[in-house]
């Protein structure tokens, strides 16, 4: 489970901004973390005016994952690092600090960059709650935990702008390649967080596999308690994921997959698969071209294979907008999901953007996070007790506290010269 994540000048994150996954109120949704001392919660809401910083938040993480996963092979030249765009930090470097649960023990994760070079890196964990070095990096001098030697391979592949943990990932070192494959687990839905990563397919062919009969290659079907591993778990799986989409109340009875074979001019072909969603009116079952279901149907429709994995191996799921294209219902169901221990027994976690002010109903206060500007341009992010400026109280009506710009974090529609151009006011 995510702890907290903490970034400093990236994109319009000028000073340090952590989101904190720790639980203020002890309650049935909180995973308890003995060897943190502490409980985290399922589920974070980032809200606040457009442009004010919500998704840069996530794109820092999102940065971070894809940092990892390829700064071996695509850092050649440049680190793609994208710091505050205004005054004197566009020449200093940015940070980032991520904590993770894995299996009971604590990992944090630290690292300060430029375009040009890696300052510093390290990796700790907590093993009986004592502060414990896995690797340091200072510059390119690197520094291994006693008994670790077979990462020693590092220092001959570690360059200017390449990630200690990257190069790592080759070795089958149990506490790096944990920490890498969880983190590396992170899925990003919602709108593209990153400039160059615009793949609509993948959160589609997630689902896909979810439909189509065959065992999926990544799913531990394992947690079904079945004992025929050739075909109950398959049809557990798929049923799991019709109920979903029956959630919606789309009017969908069921799912096809149509199969075509492309030629792809070179001597060779490909197949292309997509699915169809049967509708059913007065007993006639029709189906319908994917293209030709609503933006909200289909946005729902490919959310199915990321939520069902993320619950079912316990990761974090990050949704950019999730409010887009979705009835409001039907984000609040999806947080009672996470929320929920029956259909969340391995502690996966979701953490979110929206405008849908309904949604703070459905939250906690230790959930919820606003985001504002400041006079330079830098987003301020913190929980909603910071930008209330006392302790909200449990019981706080949230939604109308918002509204009524107790907390802040609200777009200032009042201005009398605008609203004057516009002729709202004479």
């Amino acid at each position: 489970m995510l702890i907290r994540f903490e970034v400093e000048n990236f994109r319009s994150v000028l000073g340090p901004a952590e989101l904190s996954m720790v639980a203020v109120d002890d309650r049935p949704e909180v995973r308890s973390f003995p060897g943190f001392g502490a409980s985290l919660v399922p589920v974070a809401g980032i809200f606040g005016p457009n442009a004010s910083g919500k998704s840069n938040m996530l794109a820092a993480l999102a940065w971070l994952r894809e940092a990892v996963r390829n700064s071996l092979r695509n850092w050649d030249d440049e680190i793609p690092v994208e710091p505050f765009a205004f005054g004197d930090a566009r020449g200093r470097d940015s940070s980032f600090a991520l904590e993770l649960e894995i299996e009971g023990i604590r990992f944090e994760y630290l690292l300060d960059l430029g375009r040009h070079r890696v300052t510093y890196e390290a990796l700790f964990h907590y093993p009986e709650k004592k502060r414990r070095r896995v690797f340091e990096r200072d510059g390119n001098e690197l520094t291994l935990q006693r008994g670790l030697g077979e990462l020693s391979g590092t220092r001959a592949l570690l360059t200017d702008r390449s990630l200690a943990l990257s190069i790592m990932r080759r070795f089958d070192e149990p506490l790096t390649s944990a920490f890498a494959r969880t983190l590396l687990h992170i899925a990003i839905l919602g709108q593209p967080l990153l400039r160059h990563r615009r793949n609509p397919a993948a959160t589609l062919s997630s689902t896909l596999r979810l439909f189509d009969g065959r065992r999926p290659d990544e799913l531990e079907l394992d947690v079904f308690d079945d004992d025929h591993p050739d075909g109950p778990e398959e049809r557990a799986v798929r049923q799991r994921a019709m109920s979903l989409l029956r959630l919606a109340d789309l009017g969908v009875a069921d799912v096809e997959i149509e199969e075509t074979r492309i030629d792809s001019g070179r001597g060779d072909s490909y197949r292309r698969r997509s699915p169809q969603l049967i509708h059913t009116v007065n007993d006639e079952r029709v189906p319908f071209e994917y293209r030709d279901e609503s933006a909200g149907t289909r946005a729902w429709f490919e959310l199915i294979g990321p939520v069902l994995e993320a619950l079912r191996r316990g990761d974090t799921l990050v949704f950019d907008e999730l409010d887009a294209g979705l009835h409001p219902t039907l984000t609040a169901r999806l947080i009672d999901l996470f929320e929920r221990r029956g259909s969340n027994p391995h502690g996966a976690q979701l953490i979110f953007t929206s405008h849908d002010t309904n949604l703070l109903n459905h939250l906690n206060r230790d959930e919820i996070w606003l985001t504002a500007k400041d006079d330079s341009g830098s987003t301020r992010f913190a929980a909603i007790s910071d930008f209330a400026g006392e302790r909200v109280r449990r019981s706080a009506n949230l939604e109308s506290g918002y509204l009524s710009g107790r907390f802040g974090a609200l777009p200032d529609v009042s201005r009398a010269d605008v609203l004057r151009d516009l002729g709202l006011i004479g």
